[in-house]
């Protein structure tokens, strides 16, 4: 792994934006195991003077996940306890943000803001020693002492870390599982020798009974990452979870043997089982009970792997059938309460808009569940995906796409006022046809010249730019305070061939609202954060100022008359097609 990540950095890419090559590893490791774009590597890397021993730093929203990554590029190099000091070192700074971000150096600075809102939202803090290295044997017993000591800490206080080793083992087998990130389908061998098993027949359906070590359990692929738990109604609900500490007491505790009596046991299924050489192959396994408890089994890794007497129960079900799976993964998450956002896929409004949606457009298909895919014979262009919808629909109704990038907000706190209407179909198709054009936009070849700060912002600046193309319209009839219907908006636009113009004229105004928030002076110790600006309601006034002034301006340039009156043809609305906005604070 080490000779290709070697070859690798000395891509082009990675030779023009990094000095050295420590930076170009971690950023090797954000593009090819993270999945971060070349703009947001660049973006996350903080390494260099005054960096306080932390290398790079991503606030992954969906997962509601601060990554602070440390990383050793070595050959063949055994690994002291240092870096894991660097790591501590760098974990108590953090839990003082003010006064780091007074000594940090600017990108750390401006990272900083990022953390102490995802902070405020109840984020984990995830550690990560990236190295290529072996860590000797004292380093690994330092490792241990931290995990213990973070499980300790982040139990008693409102700062949930965890602390994760990433050798070159744990470098291969992620990113192999990233490269089929996009559709994966995950397989697994469990070794059977350390496990007890009873095999099973019930209802015409393979059954595996068994009780597995926790040492065995930290092997599945895909739990960080949340692949595993594709089929689960939901993901991990973070290390602060009060059920979650309970895991993680026990781990540490005088009864760690006790665990597989305390512990009402681990769900999987499979699309197929089969037993060979004392191994059992699990083809297409996918977790839908116990995502909490192996995540927090996986934070506590180092302990887990000395305790060879602590088992859990597992159940391996053999369930091609999707429709049987999405039973089993809500049944077997009856016994501790499912927020209401982790069912939203089977709510009967959702359920009402599907079929609405498909019968309207018979080639279009309604996602609503996490996982799912299209039938290869709908047409891609009119697929519209539930989670993407939520967003939609709080940026153009609700007019606050600052909350676009929180589904958690989404489909819990706002769920009931987003969703409690009758919605056209025709309408979703406009939202999705909006930012299908929208996204276009937002590829390498930057066609409109954004921001390379906005571009890093790619998983939640698209919807200010789906915002600023309502408020065109908004504007441009007069109405700043009222919402237009998506649909009627497309229907006029397409009739005068000007939606790749309106889609630029508020990709222009984003970007301009940005450059000028990111020149107003700042209070002393305080760097301009754009990923908080972003996620702030004063950003809209910004964008709406930017519209304004470019409307304003665009008859004062050469020919822009004739622009701005073909303009004003494609912006025109009549009155009724516009209403209140939708409550969302």
């Amino acid at each position: 792994m080490y000779n290709r990540i070697k070859e690798d950095i000395i891509q082009d890419y990675y030779l023009q934006n990094f000095p050295n090559d420590g930076q170009r590893f971690v950023a090797w490791y954000l593009r090819n195991v993270h999945l971060r774009d070349p703009i947001q590597a660049k973006d996350d890397i903080t390494d260099g003077p005054d960096d306080k021993q932390i290398d790079a730093i991503f606030v992954d929203d969906d997962k509601s996940t601060v990554f602070v990554i440390q990383g050793k590029f070595l050959a063949s190099e055994s690994v002291d306890a240092e870096p894991l000091r660097e790591v501590l070192a760098a974990w108590i700074q953090m839990r003082d943000l003010v006064r780091l971000q007074e000594v940090g150096n600017q990108k750390l600075k401006r990272k900083l803001s990022e953390i102490a809102r995802a902070l405020e939202d109840e984020y984990e803090v995830t550690f990560e020693l990236l190295t290529t290295g072996i860590l000797t044997e004292s380093a690994k017993n330092d490792l241990a002492t931290f995990q213990e000591q973070l499980a300790d800490i982040s139990g008693r206080d409102d700062f949930p870390a965890s602390i994760r080793l990433i050798n070159e083992d744990e470098i291969r087998r992620r990113y192999d599982m990233a490269l089929d990130r996009e559709n994966p389908t995950l397989s697994h061998v469990l070794d059977l020798s350390k496990c007890n098993v009873l095999p099973l027949n019930v209802a015409g359906t393979q059954v595996i009974i068994a009780v597995v070590p926790l040492s065995e359990c930290i092997k599945f692929p895909g739990i960080k990452d949340g692949t595993l738990f594709q089929k689960n109604v939901r993901q991990s609900l973070g290390l602060n979870n009060s059920v979650n500490k309970g895991i993680r007491n026990t781990i540490y505790g005088d009864r760690h043997r006790d665990f597989f009596f305390f512990h009402n046991g681990i769900t999987a299924i499979c699309n197929r089982l089969e037993t060979k050489d004392n191994n059992l192959h699990l083809h297409g396994v996918s977790i839908v009970n116990g995502c909490q408890s192996l995540n927090t089994i996986l934070s506590c890794s180092e302990r887990v792997k000395a305790l060879n007497d602590t088992n859990v129960l597992f159940r391996f079900y053999e369930i091609p059938q999707r429709d049987r799976a999405d039973k089993i993964s809500i049944s077997t998450n009856s016994q501790s309460a499912v927020k209401p956002r982790d069912l939203r896929s089977n709510d009967k409004r959702v359920l009402n808009m599907k079929r609405a949606f498909e019968q309207k457009y018979p080639n279009g298909y309604f996602l609503t569940k996490r996982g799912e895919l299209a039938p290869a014979d709908k047409d891609m262009s009119r697929v519209v995906d539930f989670a993407e919808l939520g967003k939609y629909l709080i940026t153009w109704h609700s007019q606050r796409p600052n909350v676009a990038y929180s589904e958690a907000k989404i489909f819990d706190k706002y769920f009931e006022q987003l969703f409690k209407r009758e919605y056209r179909p025709e309408n979703i198709n406009a939202l999705n046809r909006w930012m299908q054009a929208i996204m276009q936009t937002w590829g390498k070849e930057n066609p409109l010249g954004l921001n390379e700060t906005l571009l890093a912002m790619r998983a939640y600046a698209p919807y200010h730019h789906l915002y600023g193309v309502s408020m065109c319209f908004a504007i441009a009839n007069n109405q700043p305070d009222r919402v237009p219907s998506p649909d009627k908006c497309l229907i006029q636009s397409e009739s005068v061939k000007m939606i790749d113009d309106i889609v630029k004229i508020a990709g222009i105004s984003l970007n301009m609202a940005l450059e000028a928030a990111a020149n107003e002076p700042q209070p002393a110790n305080r760097v301009f954060s754009p990923q908080n600006w972003i996620k702030a309601k004063t950003c809209l006034a910004g964008i709406n100022f930017a519209i304004r002034n470019y409307f304003n301006m665009l008859p004062l340039l050469p020919g822009g008359k004739e622009v701005k009156i073909k303009l004003d043809s494609s912006l025109a609305l009549d009155a009724e097609v516009f209403e209140y906005r939708w409550a969302a604070d």
